[in-house]
């Protein structure tokens, strides 16, 4: 996955509390393959179109410019609830979206961005409110995650720092998915394997051919 450690990017702000992975990604979606240009639409898809794929909703904001360019999402409480489809997070990802700022996030949600390089970032639902509101105020204003220093900086220079578990900072830092990450323990994988072999040569396993 690509590596995230800083983005500068419009700044989105979602009033909406509980958004749930159905309305990221409506059920119907979710086997569309990473790559499939329609992907783009699917965010918020039965708010911003029609079943076939015309605009539905004009003052939508994410129909709006210049939302339509946004990489941050500011939203409120209980980003991403719901079902645990990964899907939600392809369609995020499409639209160009690369961090998303909430009071809280469902729990599998917010692992699955950090699977595929987004960046969730937690802070307290005032300064969430504070990061909308100048927002709201200055259409198309511009707000810094920065993952290296753990900093969000609001369009007037407020900064806030927030936290994220090191394992997670370090595999978006370095762009690391489970199976790259996996990956660099190899050595020590084999290592284990072969001793354990020796050491219990009476257990085979049988590899289909």
């Amino acid at each position: 996955m690509e590596a995230f450690t800083k983005i500068t990017g419009i700044g989105c702000p979602f009033d909406e509390i509980n958004v749930d992975t159905n309305q990221l990604c409506p059920t119907r979606f979710n086997k569309l393959p990473v790559g499939d240009p329609y992907l783009k639409k699917v965010m918020f898809h039965d708010q911003r179109f029609t079943r076939d794929g015309n605009l539905r909703n004009t003052e939508f904001i994410f129909n709006r410019e210049p939302y339509t360019k946004a990489e941050v999402i500011v939203a409120d409480r209980n980003w991403g609830i719901g079902s645990s489809r990964e899907s939600a997070v392809y369609a995020m990802d499409a639209f160009g979206i690369k961090a998303v700022i909430a009071a809280s996030f469902g729990d599998i949600h917010y692992n699955n961005m950090t699977k595929n390089g987004l960046c969730p970032v937690v802070l307290s639902q005032e300064a969430c409110q504070d990061l909308r509101g100048q927002l709201f105020d200055n259409v198309g204003a511009k707000i810094t995650v920065d993952l290296e220093i753990l900093t969000v900086t609001a369009p007037d220079g407020t900064e806030y720092s927030f936290e994220m578990h090191p394992l997670k900072r370090r595999c978006l830092l370095e762009g690391l998915d489970d199976i790259a990450l996996t990956k660099q323990y190899m050595d020590d994988i084999k290592a284990f394997e072969k001793g354990h072999h020796e050491a219990k040569p009476f257990i085979k396993v049988q590899v289909p051919g």
